[in-house]
């Protein structure tokens, strides 16, 4: 019979494992996850996505080619400029929701990307739409889903998500459902927003219009009610 290691001894591993400069850096840095794992979280959210089509009304690819070709092609550029270092590992599939109501877009572990037509038709150019999907695939690209999951969900759970458990890895898939990315990681999504985008034909701070059309808003929408305030990033993307 396998006997399965303590928690004390997979911790121990665990942390021996990480590098000094991991530690350095501070918890909220540190991330339990590998890569594979991030693109094995990924698909699981996406299936969950796509089996949910009354939540998640994804718009049919053949059915709306153009506009998935147009997101596409601006997705494509940003992971052209060799910014971004999962580039060929992680999904990078894109998906349209139908809400035209939800300001939004999201992405999760792995790169698959979700965009509410509700943003597509309140974003008043391509800059800006590319500014906010070089915003998601930075929060892929730099693992924050994972980093944050690390921080919230605690050793032991995820102890039990890397031996397999599949209560843990129910526990986990649930949790990136409701994740909130630190101000932190919103910051550091903004500015890799802006490093991608000095390599393609859009502007740069280009994600800083929408932040300023939502600044004359009555009521702040679903992406930015955790986040840095809206004046702040701004200033943060044109600097």
């Amino acid at each position: 019979m396998i006997r399965r290691p303590s928690l004390a001894v997979l911790v121990l591993l665990i942390f021996t494992s990480l590098s000094c400069s991991q530690l350095k850096k501070g918890w909220n840095n540190i991330n339990l996850f590998t890569p594979e794992q991030d693109i094995e979280l990924g698909k699981q959210v996406s299936d969950e996505i796509n089996g949910n089509p009354k939540d998640y009304p994804v718009l049919d690819r053949s059915k709306n080619l153009k506009i998935y070709q147009y997101l596409e092609k601006i997705r494509d550029e940003i992971l052209a400029t060799g910014k971004i270092k999962y580039k060929d590992q992680f999904a990078w599939e894109l998906k349209i929701i139908d809400n035209d109501s939800t300001l939004n877009a999201f992405v999760t572990p792995g790169g698959y990307i979700y965009v509410y037509t509700g943003i597509l038709s309140f974003l008043d150019t391509q800059d800006e739409l590319a500014g906010v999907l070089g915003h998601e695939i930075a929060h892929a690209d730099q693992r924050h889903s994972t980093k944050q999951l690390t921080k919230v969900l605690g050793v032991a759970i995820l102890a039990d998500a890397v031996l397999g458990e599949r209560d843990a890895l129910e526990q986990v898939v649930t949790a990136l459902f409701q994740l909130s990315f630190s101000r932190a990681n919103e910051t550091e999504a903004d500015s890799y927003s802006v490093e991608y985008l000095c390599n393609t034909p859009y502007y740069a701070a280009g994600a800083a219009g929408f932040f300023k059309k939502m600044e004359g808003q009555p009521s702040q929408p679903e992406v930015l009610s955790t986040h840095p305030n809206p004046s702040n990033r701004v200033k943060n993307l044109e600097a």
